[in-house]
């Protein structure tokens, strides 16, 4: 299954909070699961734990130690990707190119993998254990596209 890493606060804001849009420089043509990584690096939570995040998106910024990171923790369906001006309503919209997500499903508990740049495949091997960890939504998705 495909996959792609995101930092955080964002991978949690996807899978807890909303987050329907995820910004990229770049498209893909891919559309379908994708799994969501929540990558190591705090440089994006640094940067946004300077924001009020109630204030700008309903919901209080949780605590880097509360965050799960060098793991995959859930998964979405990836449905479409729009250039910036066709989704600006849209709070959580930066740009250049936001790719559009529905149907988020996290992992009831994460599963430590390593991340990359671009979309990545995760082995169907580490799928099953994933899946062993994972709610009935995961589960039921992977076996639709494996």
């Amino acid at each position: 299954m495909k996959a792609l890493s995101i930092h955080q606060p964002w991978a949690w804001a996807i899978l807890h909070a909303g987050k329907t849009v995820e910004n990229r420089t770049w498209s893909t043509r891919y559309r379908g699961p994708l799994l969501v990584h929540a990558s190591k690096t705090k440089a994006s939570y640094d940067r946004e734990a300077k924001f009020d995040w109630l204030k700008m998106y309903g919901i209080a910024l949780p605590k880097w130690e509360e965050l799960a990171v060098g793991a995959l923790v859930g998964v979405v369906e990836l449905v479409d990707c729009l250039p910036v001006s066709q989704v600006e309503q849209n709070p959580w919209v930066e740009g250049p190119v936001c790719w559009v997500l529905m149907n988020p499903r996290k992992c009831e508990s994460h599963v430590v993998y390593r991340g990359a740049q671009g979309l990545f495949e995760v082995p169907d091997s580490i799928l099953r254990a994933a899946e062993r960890k994972t709610t009935d939504l995961f589960t039921a998705s992977h076996s639709e596209f494996i």
